[in-house]
């Protein structure tokens, strides 16, 4: 079991200790013998990270925590565990899964032994794509686990992350990442799950389940935050933070379904987003979080928690409120529980003694924290096991999923016939990311051990051998001055074929400049890697620095050619397009993305990842996602209006053939697959709803159903995909959720663009 009780609290003398009596109970009896700096306290997530000292083998509570948890009585810390160059915590100075349970024990103890009723603390984690904490496995950022299209294997991600973060003395998970990513100049595409609603709330929903489901008896379960409530990921400009341009109906139809569909499955938090929505930041929008989260979707049990200083930004960004209190007032009453950053509702004492918040108010918000603490029993076992932490975290069976995730992400664009390459060919693995271990990774990721991360280099030499391997950098991916290309060159005629590893990166260094929030500062003096990653917005999606001259000049040896890209974002691939052999994009495929890109280049594993988002030919495009609403668009003077690539597409070493389409029952779709090729592997099929003359616009075709699945060659399968009724349903004219009578096509194939069967169904009128 992770939750040992090391030393039980003290023998219960209140009613709120009984663990016993009904949790109601006890949250009543707490709330009641609780002063109104109590309350607010207990609605504070101060940043964590300065909160302990580490004396060789021991650790202990800092001078400035004992100091917060004194003055501010505070409930709840963020980042404890997270180490990065923002918060200038290291390998050498952080906390690794030994230490890491005995800084939660420490800081647990204090407040339990040191404070007047002694309630636990939450411990909230940054887990996007694996927990972000020294020696935590690591996964493909969001965009790249979409790309799997596999809810199983989100599932199986969701458990590794909620243990990790359990075993250590978190709580709480920040993640996933819910934002539809219709504007990829916005530096924070790579942490989404793609631009679809469907796929967005089925991977979403997977994930929520794997990391406990909202069952917080489980020994692994954490409090899942949905990030972030709504519509960030489409903001003007692609300016992080900018506002959002979203009609109600939209709004309703495709920004709030995944978030929904997530917290059926079982999120018990939601944190805001620092954009606005028509003039309302979405931290003060009251319809959003209580008319719609709480009283229409019956989001009782769950918190609503600030994103880190948004509460701060109705003053200082957004000048809608007057002061810090202001702010905390306003904040309050439109529904958010807790405060990360803690600034503005530490005002709150002060506003509930003069009268400006009711002090009902307040307790509704604390009542909501206390019921999850008293859920996960943290009143009788508040703390963990070191040697449990350090033996399970990052061990073989999440190394495995690690690497299968990655495996699955992989993402084939193109391929002449030169992929999979014979592993008796002697490569010259070339490009600014063909032997960088953080620019693997994404943002959101802790510092890595030696060894713990593969390159793409690093993972072919480990198949090949040294004898047919060899490597050059080339460039960097922005600094035009790091760079040789000629010796690039010299290394690539000595090869039988290239690989040239490119794209971008989302690396934090301790170079790079950091704003209060975290966000990268694009104005630098020097020039790192990073070009992608929360602050790091785009002008353009073209290779930066000197690698586009790097492909030209490899281009130019007459060497068969693969691209690789490493982003976190759809960077523009026109001329990989054109003049590579293969292409593929990995997206940030995390700690073993190197071992499986080899698995994938050598023919170990076929490729079968599929497009979560669009690739545009060019940014005057924008935004091009596949399910805008009609008409189609229209080209261009200069160039298709299509996108370069469609959502929804990806290649194989095999083929595969469609047939025999019946619809059983009214609704579901029942056909045969068959593998026509000569190679194991995996289709993603996918289907899509068409709607003849609904009563507002629709797009012309929306994802409803798909399925991932594998067969031997020569195989035929009968796959069914379900739909139900919801599935037909439009908001209309009235701002409702309706099936309209009429006829609906169901468009089944393998990508959005590569539609292969077609069936009609009809919704007789009432």
């Amino acid at each position: 079991m992770a939750l040992i009780a090391i030393s039980m609290v003290a023998k219960s003398q209140y009613p709120y200790q009984d663990a016993s009596l009904p949790i109601d109970q006890r949250v009543e009896d707490l709330l009641s013998r609780m002063t109104v700096e109590e309350k607010v306290g207990q609605l504070l997530c101060l940043m964590g990270w300065d909160s302990y000292q580490i004396n060789g083998k021991k650790v202990t509570t800092s001078e400035k925590f004992r100091h917060e948890i004194d003055s501010l009585h505070v409930g709840m810390y963020w980042a404890v565990f997270r180490a990065d160059p923002w918060t200038q915590k290291t390998i050498a100075n952080g906390l690794n899964p030994k230490l890491a349970p005995l800084a939660a024990n420490a800081m647990q103890r204090y407040v339990i032994e040191h404070t007047r009723l002694g309630i636990p603390l939450f411990l909230a984690e940054e887990a996007p794509h694996g927990h972000m904490a020294i020696g935590s496995t690591v996964f493909p950022t969001g965009l790249g686990m979409a790309a799997t299209w596999d809810p199983d294997l989100m599932q199986r991600v969701g458990q590794v992350i909620g243990k990790e973060i359990r075993l250590q003395g978190g709580h709480i998970s920040y993640g996933p990442v819910l934002d539809l990513a219709r504007e990829p100049r916005w530096s924070r595409v790579e942490e989404t799950m793609g631009e679809d609603p469907y796929l967005n709330g089925v991977m979403g929903a997977a994930m929520v389940q794997g990391l406990g489901g909202g069952d917080l008896s489980l020994p692994h379960s954490t409090i899942a935050t949905l990030k972030h409530f709504i519509a960030y990921g489409t903001t003007e400009g692609g300016q992080n933070g900018a506002r959002s341009i979203v009609g109600p109906r939209e709004l309703k139809q495709v920004f709030l379904p995944p978030f929904k569909q997530a917290i059926d499955a079982g999120a018990l938090s939601v944190m805001t987003s620092y954009n606005s929505l028509d003039g309302v930041p979405c931290t003060s929008n009251r319809q959003l979080l209580i008319d719609v989260l709480r009283d229409e979707w019956r989001f009782d049990r769950g918190i609503v928690v600030s994103d880190l200083f948004s509460i701060d930004g109705l003053k200082g960004t957004h000048h809608t409120a007057t002061s810090s209190q202001d702010a905390a007032i306003k904040a309050l009453w439109a529904g958010v529980d807790v405060d990360l950053g803690g600034n503005c509702y530490a005002r709150l004492v002060d506003a509930v003694k003069r009268g400006k918040v009711d002090e009902k108010n307040l307790d509704q918000a604390v009542k909501r924290v206390l019921r999850l603490k008293f859920e996960m029993g943290l009143f009788e076992h508040p703390y963990m096991d070191s040697k449990t932490a350090q033996k399970e975290v990052n061990n073989d069976d999440a190394i495995a999923i690690a690497r299968q995730v990655a495996r699955q992400s992989i993402t084939l664009l193109k391929n002449d016939g030169i992929l999979p390459l014979s592993k008796d060919k002697k490569v010259a693995v070339i490009g600014p990311n063909a032997d960088n271990v953080y620019n693997m990774l994404g943002d959101y990721t802790a510092p890595q051990l030696d060894g713990k991360v593969i390159s793409v280099y690093q993972g072919i030499r480990a198949m090949l051998g040294d004898d047919h391997c060899t490597y050059a950098k080339g460039c960097a991916i922005r600094d035009t001055i790091d760079c040789d290309i000629p010796a690039a060159v010299e290394v690539a005629y000595k090869a039988d074929v290239v690989i040239a590893v490119v794209g971008g990166s989302s690396a934090r260094d301790f170079k790079t400049s950091y704003e209060d929030t975290g966000a990268a500062s694009a104005e630098q003096q020097t020039v790192s890697d990073m070009e992608c990653g929360e602050g790091f917005d785009r002008a353009t999606l073209d290779l930066l620095g000197r690698q586009m001259e790097l492909l030209e000049a490899l281009k130019k040896t007459g060497k068969p050619i693969v691209v690789v890209y490493i982003e976190g974002r759809p960077l523009n691939k026109n001329w990989a397009a054109e003049n590579a052999n293969a292409l593929l994009t990995a997206y940030y495929p995390g700690e073993q993305g190197g071992n499986a890109i080899a698995d994938v280049l050598f023919g170990d594993y076929n490729p079968a990842g599929r497009l979560p988002v669009s690739v545009p030919r060019h940014v005057g495009q924008l935004p091009v996602y596949y399910n805008k609403p009609v008409p189609a668009a229209h080209d261009y003077l200069e160039m298709s209006a299509q996108p370069l690539y469609p959502f929804g597409y990806g290649l194989s070493y095999t083929t595969f053939e469609y047939s025999d389409l019946t619809i059983i029952e009214g609704l579901d779709a029942s056909f045969k697959v068959t593998n026509t090729g000569n190679r194991k592997g995996d289709e993603v099929v996918q289907l899509y709803l068409h709607q003849d003359q609904p009563s507002v616009v629709q797009p012309e075709r929306q994802l409803k159903a798909f399925k991932r699945i594998t067969l031997e060659p020569g195989e035929t399968r009968t796959v069914t995909l379900h739909l139900d009724q919801a599935d037909l349903a439009i908001v209309d004219e009235d701002l409702q959720w309706t099936v309209q009578p009429g006829t609906y096509h169901l468009l089944i194939g393998s990508s959005s663009n590569d539609l292969r069967l077609m069936g009609r169904i009809t919704i007789p009128a009432e």
